[in-house]
């Protein structure tokens, strides 16, 4: 195996992305760092680097320590990096937030009767 890989190829082995093309423009926007600089598709990754990733859903801090061009399971994928503490505790802060969040509308079951359209047009 080689020394380094291109990062659209790492980020899709590494299953934070379902297609490397999903990976690729998310390295155009910006949504990839490199030690905190924005970076390129072919930018090459090597083990000790440092890649913060959004991929929409979920923010991670990570550390690269294996290298993969081929997409395997998830259990490989998951030795090819290990996520810092400071990224763990803001996921979990994020996912607890996220959990006391109230839906605005939840309660609302299927389409308005008339005396509810009428209630919501008093207020």
């Amino acid at each position: 195996m080689s020394d380094s890989v291109r990062i659209d190829k790492w980020l899709w082995a590494a299953r934070f992305f379902k297609t490397r093309s999903m990976a690729t423009d998310a390295v155009d926007r910006g949504k990839v760092r490199l030690h905190g600089e924005r970076i390129k598709p072919a930018r090459s990754v090597k083990e000790g680097d440092i890649l913060e990733i959004d991929n929409g859903s979920t923010e991670w801090e990570v550390v690269v320590q294996g290298l993969s061009d081929t997409r395997g399971s998830a259990s490989v994928a998951q030795t090819l990096y290990t996520e810092t503490e400071r990224s763990i505790t803001e996921r979990q802060k994020k996912a607890e937030q996220r959990k006391l969040f109230r839906e605005p509308g939840e309660e609302i079951k299927g389409r308005p009767t008339k005396r509810d359209r009428r209630q919501l047009d008093k207020l």
